[in-house]
């Protein structure tokens, strides 16, 4: 996927994946293509200052017709909120198991050893490091 960059990119990737574009749409997308994994109170949080009102509700039910189309990607996080990113080429993640930070690691998944999935055909894998992000680490709080 090109990379989102401007209210016309925007714009353009909405049509190209069939969704019509409204206000709230390219403003989702919008905070989303600013960067970051974002949860869905954060991205509501930052569209509603801009939109003046936007549920919860239509972020989620935005955010899964983005999905669908590939536009999102979701990263669940255990016992936090799932964030959301723009879709992007293949990377992993980094997730921070102090705060919950996310951040994107350029990384091959590795395949699975040969033999050990014997009549299976993969088609992707995900890797998670876990550990303790730059801040977390500072604050010595966390482990």
């Amino acid at each position: 996927m090109k990379e989102l960059t401007g209210r016309e990119a925007v714009i353009q990737h909405l049509r190209d994946v069939g969704l019509r574009v409204t206000g709230p749409r390219l403003e989702v997308l919008t905070v989303l293509a600013a960067g970051g994994h974002l949860d869905v109170e954060a991205i509501t949080t930052t569209a509603r200052e801009r939109l003046g009102t936007l549920t919860s509700q239509a972020v989620y039910e935005m955010l899964r017709h983005f999905q669908e189309t590939g536009l999102v990607s979701k990263f669940d996080r255990p016992g936090l909120p799932a964030v959301f990113e723009i879709s992007g080429p293949a990377h992993q993640h980094a997730l921070c198991t102090g705060c919950g930070r996310v951040e994107n690691v350029v990384a091959t998944a590795p395949e699975p050893p040969r033999g050990a999935l014997p009549g299976w055909r993969t088609e992707d894998a995900e890797v998670v490091f876990k550990g303790l992000c730059p801040d977390c680490r500072a604050d010595g709080s966390a482990g």
